[in-house]
């Protein structure tokens, strides 16, 4: 298995496909365990990409102490050290796209175009939902509680006209094989520690490269005002809207396409 040795942890992380280098961070809680991931999807057919089980999270060790957001941006700048790469393409989603703005302020020369999807810039900009404040929520209570959220189509009177595709969606949304696993729960809540006191809304006008900023127009998470604030924010950002809440990446089609395009372009 690969590992990379960052801050003293060692970092699990898969790469496949060939073409631009990519370097893909994933959301809260993001472990390349649970399938499909990123590596499923069209992303892999069309860059070099890598992705990586974050600090707390996954195959990545996972130290009870405090985390920071400057933290999680220089472990995705170490990991290109790592890698060899002096440079690359950069997509985050949700949690990861928070990561993302911290690389691309703090290792400017590092990342050549960014996508931020489904995700926020904290501060008097605006900030994801608060799941520091949902911790005690687990399994199905947890995933009953975001559904409404995750997807605002998807409402009480739609869990009940749609009583199956709810019930199977609450299943997905709690089954984690990892529950049990030791360092588990304490490295999920340092992340959400961290996640807490995102804020990049006062430097984002220093992004200087190419920024997609992709968006669900039913994301309850990452709020729709919430996108077009950052998109003003940041200096010749493009924001582009698809149907779908937070995982519009799996709910509109055309998404990933979008995606391809802007990073080849």
């Amino acid at each position: 298995m690969p590992n990379a040795a960052i801050d003293s942890l060692n970092f699990y992380y898969e790469r496949a496909g060939a073409g631009p280098r990519l370097l893909f961070i994933s959301g809260s809680g993001g472990d390349l365990r649970n399938q499909p991931n990123v590596f499923a999807s069209p992303l892999a057919k069309a860059f070099d990409l890598v992705a990586y089980d974050q600090r707390g999270l996954g195959r990545t060790d996972k130290p009870d102490v405090p985390y920071t957001m400057a933290q999680y941006g220089d472990d995705a700048a170490a990991l290109m050290d790592h890698l060899g790469w002096d440079d690359a393409l950069v997509m985050g989603v949700s949690f990861g796209g928070m990561v993302a703005q911290e690389l691309v302020l703090r290792h400017p020369e590092r990342v050549t175009k960014v996508v931020l999807a489904c995700t926020s810039p904290g501060g008097a900009g605006g900030a994801s939902y608060p799941f520091h404040e949902i911790e005690h929520l687990k399994g199905e209570d947890r995933a009953r509680h975001m559904m409404p959220i995750s997807d605002t189509h998807r409402d009480a009177a739609w869990g009940a006209a749609h009583p199956e595709d709810y019930e199977r969606f609450v299943q997905l949304a709690a089954a984690d094989p990892f529950v049990d696993e030791p360092g588990r729960d304490a490295g999920a809540h340092r992340q959400f520690e961290a996640r807490a006191k995102h804020d990049t809304w006062d430097r984002l006008p220093d992004i200087a490269c190419p920024v997609l900023i992709a968006a669900g127009r039913y994301d309850g998470i990452a709020l729709p005002e919430t996108q077009d604030r950052m998109a003003a924010r940041i200096p010749g950002a493009e924001l582009q809207w698809f149907e779908g809440g937070h995982p519009f990446m799996i709910q509109d089609r055309s998404a990933y396409p979008a995606v391809i395009s802007f990073l080849n372009r």
